[in-house]
């Protein structure tokens, strides 16, 4: 469980969404914890001031859950179909030999967003065991509203094989998200603190744990 880990964000709160009881529980337990969040929003698709007020949101997060460095690629957030696709290889490359985490938690490539499935395939080139010193273990981590929108059948689903029990980091996970004023909304909308809490019981009770965090595992070397 523990070692250094870093978790590939797409967008700023998707870390906190997607596993951020499992960020509070690796790095109060003595992990070290890394979060690279991927895209920033560019004029004149996103105001000036609510970029600087995610930015803000998420680095307040990040203390909260103990992150150890907040790593912010900037790469142009919805546009990453426009990137060349060496670029997004090159950053996230750079990033994995610079830190050589031992865990590495990526969005799941059934995602509806096209920037996460680009950031999962990255990912894996990333993390490419061309060397001795590569991510052991990868995860991949469910996003409300991305993870479950995707089409039925038709692309990947996601079926976790992994759980991480958060039963004890629940409340941070919870406090982490309500940081991202500008994201959140209100139930019975799926970006809310309820949804959260209840997706966490859910997944818990699958393995008879009170909350937990689930993954699709994509690699472990043991």
């Amino acid at each position: 469980m523990l070692g250094r880990w870093l978790v590939i964000a797409p967008h700023p709160d998707d870390e906190v969404l997607g596993c951020g009881g499992t960020i509070a529980r690796v790095a109060g337990e003595g992990g070290e914890v890394h979060v690279a969040v991927v895209t920033r929003g560019q004029p004149p698709a996103f105001d000036e001031e609510l970029i600087a007020r995610v930015r803000s949101e998420a680095s307040a997060a990040h203390r909260h859950l103990a992150v150890r460095e907040s790593h912010w690629l900037d790469l142009p957030a919805a546009q990453l179909f426009e990137t060349p696709h060496s670029k997004l290889n090159h950053a996230l490359g750079n990033l994995v030999r610079e830190l050589r985490p031992d865990t590495l938690l990526i969005p799941f490539v059934g995602d509806v967003h096209m920037d996460h499935q680009l950031i999962f395939m990255s990912s894996l080139v990333a993390a490419r065991p061309h060397q001795s010193t590569y991510p052991r273990r990868i995860l991949a981590y469910e996003t409300v509203s991305e993870t479950n929108w995707n089409a039925p059948h038709v692309t990947a689903s996601f079926v976790p094989n992994v759980f991480i029990d958060i039963e004890k980091t629940l409340q941070r996970k919870l406090e982490a998200a309500a940081m991202f004023g500008s994201q959140m909304r209100s139930f019975p909308h799926e970006r809310s603190l309820e949804t959260l809490r209840a997706l966490a019981i859910v997944r818990g009770t699958a393995v008879h744990r009170a909350a937990a965090e689930a993954f699709v595992l994509i690699r472990d070397v043991m």
